[in-house]
């Protein structure tokens, strides 16, 4: 399954369409068209024939008749706004087909008031409403908000536009001009519904600043680096395993979950084992070249919870994050406070050798309790440190570093402290509204966050106070952040598309940096967006992206290979050469930000908990990528790729 499986882009030609849709009205096939099929039977004609009118009044009834039935037809066509409209039946199977909804009707974009009135196109010389929103109608079929869900694709030569809503439907229009107007208009309502203003050069200018008006004006954008990136590319010496066609992904290996706990979240290691956690415990798995596999060995938390200490303020709820420490000989487990309130005030350190959780550890600062929403390693390879006594901290408004040492560097006395406290050793806490989300570092500690309004921070490694560069947002929450290990590429999940942004930039003296080192100035290239099709978005139902990722390099000089996201049931895989090479067929002819459709899908039969790839050593000689590890509540599995490059 995928979009290269997908009957969705087939011509929207006359003769495909002669397959009617059985919603079309006995009306509707009556009347002569381009799609009617004259009957094979000569017979069956002339007895058809009408008989010869027999007076003139007759024959001028007629003549009027035939002049409306034409003069409608005519009329239809030239219409405002008239398109032809389709609807896809047969889901993603061989049976799947296009099939005419209604053969001309009009589309209009409508402005929805705040009372739940829907106003025309004009200007009534009233003020904006803050709470009102653009909706694309359609005839009386499709009538849907103007937003990301719409999951828009174009299709420039076919003069064609497909888009999810309660369906998947295409519409097709008449002219290149008509074409070329409904997604300008598209573009311009989704920009006001996004954020709140007319999309004019002034108020696109307000929303991105003056060095990102490439990112709302593509075709003007510098794209240079992506050039660069892709003249690299082509540098690059060829696989000595030749391509072969057809090879793809294989399944090696699938695990069940030990005694039925479900699994809660997937801890890769880069050394000999990972890790399966779940409610009661953690389940230890061998690192194999084909995947991963268990050790038949089963680490339970005391008592089936997270108490190896006494404590007032101890989570004992699941735990949502899993880090691994200390040559991936120690685990750091963070947990909610509860299921609304994804922060957590502190985290429990388990020795992985013992199977016994080692303390609790409680976030506090200035002598004040303080919460955190996510931790994460100092850098890329940090977790392979056998010393490593440190990680990053994230909450709303906070960004900082901490310390298992105390203030003078030694390690705490665990047996006499109750509840240590970690060292708050740097870091800032922002007075004003960051919303923070998520984040993720490369390979020497520099730090990119994602937040709820959509903006993409870069810090450098000696400053957690003044970000290098912020990239505007389109809007969407960022939900999850990775970076390439050498921070050239930062990958930004949203619910309904992933966001590929290049952060090299060359400064006043001609060098080449990324914009973690230095503040990039105008020269900006514009963003690239993964997206799954219309068709594969509706099969994917109301499931949202989830933790898009980079395959997973800690050495420099090494090219991560690809890209991998979950959306409910489905892992979605890109071939990350294949979206940085600008030629590459997506791309043509494509309105505003490039967006990338080509992927491959691993469907599962349950709601995916994470999909990784294996540290790039276990890639095996006729492989050019380490296995894919897929986990589901129940079951995990590992899949190889077979061939030099994964065939999209």
């Amino acid at each position: 399954m995928g979009a290269n499986h997908s009957r969705e882009d087939l011509d929207l030609s006359d003769a495909e369409s002669d397959c009617e849709s059985q919603e079309t009205t006995h009306q509707e096939s009556d009347s002569e068209d381009t799609y009617g099929t004259p009957s094979s039977q000569p017979s069956d004609q002339k007895q058809r024939d009408p008989k010869t009118p027999s007076s003139l009044d007759e024959v001028e009834s007629r003549l009027k008749a035939l002049k409306l039935k034409y003069n409608s037809a005519s009329n239809n066509v030239n219409q405002k706004n008239a398109v032809k409209l389709y609807r896809h039946v047969g889901g993603n199977t061989g049976n799947s087909k296009w099939v005419v909804a209604e053969k001309f009707v009009s589309y209009a974009f409508v402005k929805k008031a705040s009372n739940d009135e829907e106003d025309d196109e004009s200007d009534d010389g009233e003020g904006p409403d803050p709470n009102s929103c653009w909706i694309l109608k359609i005839g009386s079929k499709v009538r849907a908000k103007v937003d990301d869900n719409l999951q828009i694709k174009a299709f420039k030569e076919q003069k064609r536009v497909d888009f999810v809503a309660n369906g998947v439907w295409a519409i097709k229009f008449f002219s290149p001009e008509e074409w070329e107007f409904f997604t300008k208009k598209y573009q311009d309502c989704i920009f006001e519904n996004t954020h709140g203003f007319e999309a004019n050069e002034a108020n696109k200018l307000k929303v991105y600043g003056k060095d990102f008006l490439g990112w709302a004006n593509p075709e003007a954008a510098d794209d240079s680096m992506w050039e660069d990136a892709e003249e690299a590319l082509m540098r690059t010496p060829p696989s000595k395993t030749p391509i072969k066609r057809g090879h793809d992904l294989t399944e090696e290996f699938e695990e069940d979950a030990v005694n039925g706990n479900a699994i809660q979240s997937l801890a890769l290691g880069a050394l000999d084992n990972s890790f399966l956690v779940s409610d009661s415990g953690i389940q230890v798995v061998r690192n194999y070249s084909h995947g991963i596999q268990g050790k038949g060995i089963y680490v339970n938390f005391d008592d089936g919870k997270l108490s190896g200490r006494k404590a007032s303020n101890a989570s004992y709820l699941t735990p949502r994050k899993a880090l691994l420490m200390r040559a991936e000989t120690n685990m750091l487990l963070m947990s909610p406070m509860n299921d609304e309130k994804l922060h957590s005030r502190g985290l429990h350190q388990l020795d992985i050798e013992t199977g016994k959780v080692v303390t609790e550890w409680k976030f506090e600062k200035d002598g004040t309790d303080i919460t955190m929403r996510d931790i994460t390693n100092d850098s890329k390879s940090a977790q392979m440190d056998p010393s490593g006594s440190t990680f990053l901290g994230l909450d709303d408004n906070r960004l900082c570093r901490w310390d298992m040492r105390d203030r003078k560097g030694m390690v705490q006395n665990l047996v006499n402290e109750s509840t240590p406290v970690l060292n708050w050793t740097q870091g800032h806490q922002f007075s004003r509204g960051t919303n923070f989300q998520c984040f993720a570092t490369t390979g020497d500690g520099s730090i990119v966050v994602g937040s709820l309004d959509g903006k993409i921070r870069l810090y450098s490694t000696s400053s957690m106070r003044m970000a290098k560069t912020a990239f505007p947002g389109f809007g969407s929450p960022i939900t999850h952040v990775d970076v390439t290990y050498d921070g050239k590429w930062i990958l930004g999940t949203t619910d309904s598309y992933l966001i590929l942004i290049c952060s090299m930039f060359t400064d006043k003296d001609g060098n080449a940096k990324t914009g973690f080192a230095g503040r990039m100035g105008h020269r900006i290239s514009a963003p690239r967006l993964l997206k799954l099709t219309p068709l594969d978005s509706h099969m994917a139902g109301a499931n949202k992206f989830r933790k898009a990722q980079f395959s997973w390099v800690t050495e420099d000089g090494k090219q991560e290979r690809h890209l991998v996201a979950t959306v409910g049931k489905f892992s979605v895989i890109w071939n990350f050469q294949q979206v940085k090479d600008g030629s590459h067929e997506c791309y043509q002819n494509q309105v505003g930000l490039k967006s990338c459709y080509c992927y491959k899908i691993v469907p599962k039969d349950d709601s995916i908990v994470d999909s990784r790839f294996m540290h790039e050593k276990y890639a095996v000689s006729d492989s050019p990528e380490a296995p894919l590890v897929v986990a589901t509540p129940m079951k995990v599995s590992s899949f190889s790729i077979s061939s030099s490059r994964l065939q999209m």
